[in-house]
């Protein structure tokens, strides 16, 4: 299996923020995202091929009852369905993360945290603009994946002018309830992070929206392996 990195952290996103999680990391994401903060994860060649034993091995190094499985993007990996039944413990919570791109059915996980990207998203490199924007968005994907998942929806606010199209983007989808929808701000240090919650805050207590902190970029400002 195809891994590019695993760690102990705690979640830092969404619902179960604050969690003690094993994140298991995949290789490999189509999108070009402008702000990626896994950039070493983007090719399929960040992998490096481990065995299930091995994998076992680290997830069980860990006092934690919450894995993660992030990327890159996971639900491109073919090995993810396989990977999820390996790491699959009686008493375990499994998360999948993925931009909702893609719909793959019946995985073993108790928790779909869909992340879209919206247009603040697209890079600036005219190749890779063109690509991301054709790939960033599937609507028939993200109405299959809360159909048949327990999930959280959560959006990357860089600016309130963002905020117009995330309402636009949650009227696209049936039934959405808006607490499971989490407004996250985009930021790579403490102090952006802090100035752009007070108004995105404010702006969840007047919408029904869910303020989404993002525990990794306040506590330790995106440090790879936190």
């Amino acid at each position: 299996m195809l891994i590019n990195e695993i760690f102990y952290s705690l979640q830092g996103e969404g619902r179960l923020a604050g969690v003690p999680s094993v994140f298991i990391r995949l290789a490999g994401c189509p999108l070009h995202c402008r702000w990626c903060d896994t950039p070493y994860a983007q090719n399929v060649s960040a992998g490096t091929k481990f065995t299930k034993e091995w994998i076992l091995e680290q997830v069980n190094r860990y006092p934690a009852h919450h894995l993660v499985i992030t990327g890159g993007e996971p639900m491109t990996q073919p090995i993810l369905p396989e990977l999820l039944k390996v790491v699959r413990r009686p008493g375990t919570h499994i998360t999948v993360e993925t931009a909702g791109i893609m719909f793959v059915r019946n995985l073993s996980c108790d928790l779909m945290s869909i992340s879209p990207k919206l247009s603040n998203s697209t890079p600036a490199n005219p190749t890779q603009a063109a690509a991301h924007e054709r790939l960033r968005l599937n609507v028939q994907a993200l109405k299959d994946l809360l159909r048949h998942y327990t999930y959280q929806l959560k959006f990357v606010v860089d600016s309130q002018g963002d905020l117009d199209e995330i309402v636009r983007f949650v009227e696209e989808l049936p039934d959405v309830k808006l607490g499971l929808v989490f407004l996250m701000p985009q930021a790579t240090r403490r102090e952006e992070y802090i100035e752009k919650s007070q108004w995105l805050a404010d702006y969840c207590l007047h919408t029904g929206f869910s303020f989404g902190p993002r525990l990794q970029v306040m506590l330790w400002e995106g440090q790879r392996g936190r």
